[in-house]
């Protein structure tokens, strides 16, 4: 039991260090609207996948066109 405990452990430090890097992307205002309106998209969706994407708005469109 103890090994299922510490995968479950290290998968959840893990998921927290990437949500620690991904606050860490700067996203611009004029980014996430475009996404928001040009996708029909929820602006919490829009932001987690500009940030997925180091801010960088071409490579956001592309993966939610995918």
């Amino acid at each position: 039991m103890s090994i299922i405990g510490d995968r479950r452990s290290r998968e959840q430090k893990a998921k927290q260090e990437q949500e620690k890097d991904l606050a860490k992307v700067m996203v611009k205002k004029e980014d996430l609207e475009l996404i928001e309106t040009e996708m029909e998209i929820s602006g919490v969706a829009a932001e987690r996948t500009l940030r997925e994407h180091m801010g960088n708005v071409v490579e956001a469109l592309i993966a939610l066109t995918n």
